[in-house]
């Protein structure tokens, strides 16, 4: 996990938010343990019971169950769970931003997906692009 702290969330949120993240990028599988709160405390200098309550929000959601005297371990189904939960957060709160831009800058799906697979548009794509945008300023004259 990342050791930097952001000021826009609490840091108890930001726990959650680390732990969901490794738990998507199957870094924590259904049965793993998370670290004790008292070592998370330790190695982040944050007091247990902001770790606490990020653990708690954890166990709220049904992602991870307490084992008395064991700790707290990862439940069966949590990634599906948080796989289907992000994404319509994604879908709801994130798309309609990223759609707008692409609107706004008549981006194609053909440039997305060449960006996408090499990091950068390709020549072709960009003259594409260019070519019709100088084919758009002569049609509004």
């Amino acid at each position: 996990m990342d050791r930097e702290w952001n000021d826009n969330q609490p840091i108890y949120r930001q726990l959650r938010d680390r732990v969901v993240a490794m738990i998507l990028d199957g870094v924590l599988k259904e049965g793993d343990s998370l670290p004790s709160v008292r070592t998370v405390a330790a190695e982040y200098r944050v007091n247990p019971l902001t770790v606490l309550k990020g653990y708690q929000q954890l166990v709220d959601e049904g992602l991870v169950e307490t084992k008395r005297g064991r700790g707290m371990f990862i439940n069966a189904g949590a990634r599906n769970l948080l796989m289907k939960g992000e994404r319509q957060k994604f879908l709801a709160e994130e798309w309609p931003r990223v759609h707008e831009t692409i609107q706004r800058l008549g981006l194609s799906a053909e440039e997305l997906l060449d960006s996408s697979t090499n990091g950068k548009p390709s020549r072709a794509s960009s003259k594409d692009a260019l070519s019709n945008s100088k084919d758009k300023d002569q049609e509004d004259r």
